[in-house]
């Protein structure tokens, strides 16, 4: 990461990268975070009131309430993608209209509560997914019609940074507003 990237509200944690190469220790290191986010999440989100869960993390950015939300349903859908990759030859994967999401009634009535719970199971099972994967797994491909061909270490280590970085946009503005 660059001190640009670490100085840009909008990547905390810096942009993602991905570099060919990757091996069982850094699939090890993407899983593991992986099993940890939502307990990071659930420690970023702690205490706050619902006053600065309407709060945008900066600004024209979304609330934390709408992050809090938009996070299980991005790793829903790279979840079922994940399992489309390992289930199908190179399936065409859907992404999804993420503002358009984050504005649907449910992310401004439901607690925040539940979608931390949705996450922590959906992380289970998604991690009970990623180690039971072969080698050969690894490098089964999706096909992105926005990033095109992905393998599936790839999409690992894509979610595991996609943590990281909304993580990071909660913590940075707690930080910032002394909360």
């Amino acid at each position: 990461m660059t001190m640009t990237e670490a100085a840009d509200p909008r990547f905390p944690a810096g942009k993602f990268h991905w570099e060919d190469g990757a091996d069982e220790n850094h699939r090890a290191e993407w899983i593991a975070e992986i099993a940890g986010a939502p307990a990071r999440f659930r420690d970023a989100l702690r205490g706050l009131s619902d006053e600065q869960l309407a709060t945008p993390y900066r600004d024209g950015g979304w609330t934390v309430r709408q992050l809090a939300h938009h996070i299980p349903d991005s790793h829903m859908n790279a979840y079922v993608r994940l399992k489309l990759g390992l289930t199908e030859d190179n399936p065409v994967i859907k992404p999804y209209e993420e503002a358009a999401w984050a504005e649907l009634g449910d992310t401004r009535t439901t607690p925040v509560e539940v979608s931390l719970t949705l996450l922590e199971a959906l992380h289970e099972r998604w991690v009970n997914t990623l180690r039971a994967m072969s080698e050969a797994d690894w490098s089964r491909t999706v096909r992105h019609p926005e990033r095109g061909l992905m393998r599936l270490d790839q999409l690992l280590a894509l979610y595991a940074w996609h943590s990281r970085h909304h993580i990071a946009h909660i913590t940075a503005l707690r930080e910032r507003m002394g909360w």
